[in-house]
């Protein structure tokens, strides 16, 4: 992604922190010159370190997905307008986000019972703590849907992060920066924001 250097992160661990809190990705992909974008739910596995997903056997982007094409995924979390008059100083608009692009390799993932352990592994993730709901292997409907669902799992090649949150303001703007994105995104994230912007 463009620079400059201070809005980018190789910051491992808070790109996962994107991933997990905001886990809808798009997916990006080509063949024969033509980009194919899916949005789907994409996981982070903690004990492989690769990322893991399915989709509908029917989307044409399938095809692009031969064992060790490489894909794109991009994260997309808070983001917002900062209008000049949110600033203590004189300043221009400007639009503060936070983003993170995966780059990486496809292995698909063919048999019944491993395809079914990633709908059941994304499930669990997507539950989140309160688990109101719990997909299990047995699960006859998943029986009848593993047919015409392609799962597959990415090995990651490059993390980059792009974290644009006014630090090229001084520090009572880029507080008031931040206070602004807080306010313009849902309650439930605010640890998180508050959490990256404590190791910038």
């Amino acid at each position: 992604m463009y620079p400059p250097a201070h809005h980018q992160s190789n910051d491992i661990q808070k790109m996962i922190a994107v991933v997990k809190q905001f886990p809808l990705g798009m997916l990006v992909s080509a063949k024969g010159g033509q980009p194919f974008v899916t949005h789907i739910p994409i996981i982070y596995h903690e004990t492989t370190g690769k990322l893991v997903a399915h989709m509908d056997k029917e989307n044409p982007q399938v095809e692009t997905l031969m064992h060790g094409a490489e894909v794109t995924v991009i994260f997309k979390g808070p983001d917002t307008y900062i209008s000049p008059s949110v600033y203590s100083t004189k300043q221009l608009p400007t639009w503060n986000y936070i983003m993170v692009h995966i780059t990486g390799t496809v292995t698909l993932i063919h048999e019944a019972e491993a395809v079914k352990q990633t709908m059941v592994d994304m499930t669990h993730f997507l539950e989140g703590k309160a688990q109101k709901f719990e997909l299990k292997k047995e699960d006859a409907r998943m029986e009848r849907l593993i047919n015409y669902i392609q799962a597959f799992e990415i090995t990651i090649t490059n993390w980059e992060g792009k974290f644009k949150l006014s630090q090229d303001k001084n520090a009572t703007d880029f507080e008031l920066a931040k206070q602004e994105l807080i306010k313009n995104t849902r309650p439930e994230d605010t640890n998180f924001i508050e959490s990256i912007y404590k190791s910038l």
